[in-house]
């Protein structure tokens, strides 16, 4: 059976899509950099893995390549992202490059190494990247993760052009989400709780809530959905309650 290679795979959105994949009998290939971590998951799913640090360029072959093992990769799922909140006036350019690099250069690396193997699998491949709700709300703070979310959404419509018929790409737009990523945000009650009163669901996403939309997305019954973001943003991109 074909692998779906997810990155990020130890935590947040990336576990729990390879925990929702694996639930429906999908066969996994883990990447993370976190040895002990990604040990445990992949022997609890019964899944290959690649202990990685994307900072080094040559991590994305390896692990395209030990994921489909000469054969084709079913999907890849791109979990590994930055919250990076800073006023214009305080972000630097190092600040603006690293977000660009980790949220849309590396998942468009990690497409590149694997778009042989993907392109192999019969009836087709999928492709999942993660965007933000800030790209198309527009919030105070998000210049440099606003700017590096909006290339994912950019990356995501040309690679589903360009990788037609073979390979479906689409892209999740969540808002705020409870994951570790998020954990300095959400670290005060008071501002977990008004940020949650943002959404018309007046709840923050649970990173099973973003999995579920990401395992539904590399399976067979969305076979004639590409090109898409996707909003799983407890309506917060769409709607207002309150006046």
């Amino acid at each position: 059976m074909a692998k779906i290679l997810i990155y990020g795979a130890t935590g947040g959105i990336g576990e729990a899509s390879a925990r929702a994949l694996r639930a429906q009998g999908a066969a996994l290939h883990l990447v993370a950099r976190n040895a002990d971590a990604l040990a445990s998951l992949s022997a609890e799913l019964g899944a290959s893995s690649t202990i990685a640090d994307l900072d080094d360029e040559s991590s994305f072959m390896r692990a395209a390549e030990e994921a489909a093992e000469g054969g084709a990769l079913a999907g890849l799922v791109f979990a590994v992202g930055t919250i990076n909140l800073k006023p214009l006036a305080r972000l630097t350019r190092a600040d603006f490059e690293r977000d660009f690099q980790v949220n849309a250069l590396w998942a468009a690396q990690a497409v590149q190494a694997a778009a042989p193997a993907l392109a192999k699998q019969d009836g087709g491949a999928s492709i999942v990247l993660f965007s933000s709700v800030a790209v198309a709300q527009g919030f105070v703070g998000h210049a440099s993760i606003g700017m590096a979310k909006g290339a994912i959404e950019g990356l995501t419509r040309s690679l589903a052009a360009e990788l037609a018929p073979r390979v479906r790409v689409n892209c999740i737009a969540p808002s705020l989400t409870r994951t570790p990523l998020a954990g300095k945000l959400l670290a005060n009650p008071q501002m977990a709780d008004a940020i949650a009163a943002m959404h018309p669901l007046s709840r923050l996403g649970e990173p099973e809530d973003i999995a579920a939309m990401a395992a539904m997305l590399v399976g067979p019954h969305t076979s004639w959905i590409t090109g898409q973001v996707i909003a799983v943003d407890g309506g917060r991109s769409a709607l207002r309650t309150k006046g």
